[in-house]
């Protein structure tokens, strides 16, 4: 892979991160307008973001990739898209329960950590020093905007330890989503694979929302607006820039390219809602900004997707029929044998 390929891939890595960082106000914006639980919104959040991608991937001919991907790889895609839709639940139940720096730096500082530490183990060598160090920076840049974007300096809620659980759970469902995603990207297109794992989404947590109590509809237009950006562009486009930076990117260094997420929901804050980031806010966001930039300079391995835990098969060629594909490319049994034959990276394929 090319270092211009990785850079793109980061690039389209940070957009989604960027459009995430959005979603927190908007949940805001939607909750001020109507009582809707944060189970109910997240629900409708990818509905909203499943039907349009759906429906996109029908007019570009691509259901036959779509069926034959889930009918050869159905573990990975449940996998991927439930992890999905259980960390954005869990992390919004970690806000509301132990608050929004503690829940930010749990969530979102410990994939990197685990997906840093599984890649180590899947190549059996420690991470080069200049690795470690823009890891470090990043946690602590996280740290700083979390704590410089808290009302009054709150890093307490009212059930501060199931808010720990929420925020530690959410975060390891995010690397177990970035893992298992990486591995499908490279086996898929991004809008296949977005589609697939949405529509996971809708079929767990639609009905969990039905069970909640409502309200479930809304006929405010502000909030319907906010409900459909929330869907379409920070659920729907977001994931499809992820998994198509993810073809490139190894997922710990999409973990931490990621954390531009609470930087932009900072900066978004300030210009709507004319919230002073404080002096500490914006050294975090500049630590965040360098180990970014020192990630695209890194070692190549640091950015390409490196052989191991994440890697994939070859990407399905687009001049082949898809069902024909698949069926050359077998799901890898749980336990290879010895005698399995690797992949073109040197490593047998991983199973989830």
């Amino acid at each position: 892979m090319s270092s211009g390929r990785g850079r793109i891939g980061l690039l389209q890595i940070g957009v989604a991160g960027v459009l995430w960082g959005t979603g927190g106000l908007g949940v805001q914006l939607v909750r001020e307008q109507v009582s809707m639980s944060v189970l109910t919104i997240s629900a409708w959040r990818i509905v909203l973001a499943a039907v349009p991608i759906l429906g996109l991937l029908l007019l570009r001919r691509g259901g036959p990739r779509l069926v034959a991907m889930v009918r050869h790889r159905p573990r990975r895609v449940v996998a991927v898209g439930l992890s999905t839709a259980g960390f954005q639940v869990l992390f919004f139940l970690a806000v509301t329960w132990v608050g929004v720096t503690v829940a930010t730096v749990v969530s979102l500082g410990l994939a990197p950590v685990l997906l840093t530490v599984a890649e180590a183990l899947g190549v059996r060598r420690v991470p080069p020093p200049s690795r470690l160090l823009v890891v470090a920076a990043a946690l602590v840049g996280l740290v700083l905007v979390s704590l410089a974007s808290s009302p009054d300096g709150e890093a307490s809620g009212p059930r501060p330890v199931a808010g720990l659980v929420a925020a530690a759970a959410s975060g390891a469902l995010y690397a177990l989503a970035t893992a298992w995603g990486g591995t499908l990207a490279r086996e898929a297109p991004p809008l296949v694979l977005t589609a697939a794992t949405t529509s996971v989404g809708v079929l767990a947590l639609v009905p969990l929302a039905l069970l909640s109590g409502g309200p479930w509809v809304t006929a405010d237009p502000q909030a319907l607006g906010v409900l459909v950006y929330l869907g379409v562009f920070t659920m729907g486009l977001a994931y499809a820039s992820f998994y198509a930076g993810l073809r490139t990117t190894s997922g710990a260094a999409a973990a931490l390219v990621t954390l531009v997420e609470p930087l932009s929901a900072a900066v978004l804050a300030a210009l709507v809602l004319h919230e002073r980031l404080a002096p500490a806010g914006i050294a975090g966001a500049l630590l965040i900004l360098a180990a970014v930039a020192g990630l695209s300079r890194d070692d190549p391995a640091a950015v390409a997707a490196v052989a191991g835990p994440s890697a994939g098969l070859p990407a399905v060629p687009e001049v082949v029929d898809p069902q024909e594909w698949w069926d050359q490319h077998p799901e890898p049994d749980p336990e290879p044998r010895d005698h399995a034959k690797p992949t073109q990276t040197g490593q047998r394929p991983p199973t989830l």
